[in-house]
């Protein structure tokens, strides 16, 4: 096969097809945990969050909350992935074992967000949120010292075992922040009168470009735990959840409905909220109180 622009462009367009097929076929579990952002710069202000948005009574003026920027900002970064076509398959026209490698970089790239998002969860025992503790942490601060209600609030439970997780996900912003700043995209260097890669090694290249980052939403909206995956964790777990106040000492309306645990929990977890009867018997009083999710993402 003669080597030419066009085609070098007609090759383009076919990877570009397969890539597009494989990341259509990504899974987008993502989603269950956490809202997209679009960002159109380095990086995005999140300081607005320090002020869960709620309803009073109007009394007087007007009680203004400025929606500041400057306490949490996520920055984004650089992704990429990167293959080869060698000059002589396509001189001998064995471009056909190519394609399954472009859909799968296609679907690499669609678990690009799933890889992030899921990741965060753990992360979130040593990374910081918006109030300047991590966002799995014993104490919060909430309320102010003018206001005679300052206190400290905890959304982790602390332990030796795979951690787990309790969401509450139908609120108007997930837990987790996805900050879009350039979808994935192919991109290609397949000149070949200018390209450096054809003229040394006979090969031009073909990679993936995607542009953004997560972070933190409303650490009131998770709970983690290192603890035991018992009834008497979770209850506890969904009890401080259930009890989160705004700095007024509104009830927040925090309602948890996702439990989310890796591998190992799988089999606890089951029992907890599947399972009917307990092993004495009795009713098992946490029996859908949330749904399932299984992470191969976690411990």
């Amino acid at each position: 096969m003669e080597i030419n622009g066009a085609v070098l462009s007609a090759l383009g367009v076919g990877f570009s097809a397969a890539f597009q097929a494989g990341l259509s076929e990504a899974p987008e579990e993502w989603k269950k945990i956490a809202t997209e952002v679009a960002s159109v710069t380095s990086e995005n202000e999140y300081g607005w969050l320090k002020d869960w948005p709620s309803m009073r009574e109007w009394v007087g003026d007007r009680l203004i909350k400025e929606l500041s920027g400057d306490s949490y900002k996520i920055k984004n970064k650089d992704f990429e992935a990167t293959v080869s076509v060698k000059k002589n398959d396509i001189d001998d026209d064995k471009l056909g074992m190519y394609t399954p490698r472009f859909k799968a970089q296609g679907k690499a790239a669609g678990q690009w967000q799933n890889n992030l998002v899921w990741s965060a969860l753990p992360l979130g025992l040593s990374e910081k949120c918006y109030d300047g503790q991590n966002y799995f942490d014993t104490d919060h601060p909430v309320g102010s010292k003018e206001k005679g209600n300052q206190r400290t609030v905890s959304n982790y439970q602390a332990g030796a075992k795979a951690p787990w997780f309790l969401l509450d996900v139908k609120q108007a912003i997930m837990p987790i922040i996805f900050q879009m700043r350039q979808k994935p995209e192919l991109v290609a260097q397949d000149d070949a009168s200018t390209s450096e890669r054809a003229f040394m090694k006979k090969e031009f290249l073909y990679g993936v470009d995607a542009r953004g980052n997560v972070g933190f939403s409303f650490w009131q909206l998770a709970f983690a735990s290192k603890a035991e995956l018992t009834a008497d964790n979770y209850e506890a777990a969904r009890k401080a959840m259930t009890s989160n106040r705004t700095d007024e000492d509104v009830p927040l309306g925090i309602m948890p409905n996702l439990l989310v645990v890796g591998p190992s929990n799988e089999a606890k977890a089951l029992a907890l909220l599947k399972k009917e009867k307990l092993a004495g018997g009795e009713d098992n009083i946490w029996q859908g109180t949330a749904e399932l999710l299984v992470s191969p993402w976690l411990e």
